[in-house]
């Protein structure tokens, strides 16, 4: 049983909406963790905070290629 192109590029779409919405997600969430409560904004390290959230929403791409989403329905 061969896929309509129709399906894949539904699926596809789908698939870089919510990898990338979660991505985003994982990066928000451990910048915020990063920044140290009672900190001066001057004081902070933006440059390592960037880094070190940008690496984690690279493996949360990764991690949804890999292992999949849960909130892509199954049809």
């Amino acid at each position: 049983m061969k896929m309509s192109d129709d399906f894949m590029l539904d699926f596809i779409n789908d698939f870089a909406k919510h990898a990338l919405k979660r991505a985003v997600w994982t990066f928000a969430e451990t910048a915020l963790g990063m920044i140290t409560v009672g900190q001066a904004f001057t004081e902070i390290n933006w440059v390592h905070i960037i880094s070190v959230a940008g690496v984690a929403a690279i493996a949360s791409l990764l991690k949804s290629i890999v292992i999949g989403m849960p909130e892509m329905k199954e049809e």
